[in-house]
């Protein structure tokens, strides 16, 4: 499991992210999931990729 939740960018225990699961079946993620960077993100027809200053790109 991650230390952040890719959306919200909060630690996993903290609340209830149920909202966050979801709205990541639609959406890129905004948050390194490691060390709750905020992403660097670009959306195109094909798909989206996101960087993390710390940590480098991923894509869908």
């Amino acid at each position: 499991m991650s230390p952040f939740c890719d959306h919200c960018g909060r630690r996993p225990d903290d609340g209830d992210h149920s909202a966050c699961r979801t709205a990541r079946l639609m959406e890129p993620p905004r948050y390194c999931p490691a060390c709750r960077r905020r992403l660097v993100v670009q959306v195109t027809p094909r798909g989206w990729s996101a960087r993390c200053a710390e940590h480098g790109m991923t894509a869908s």
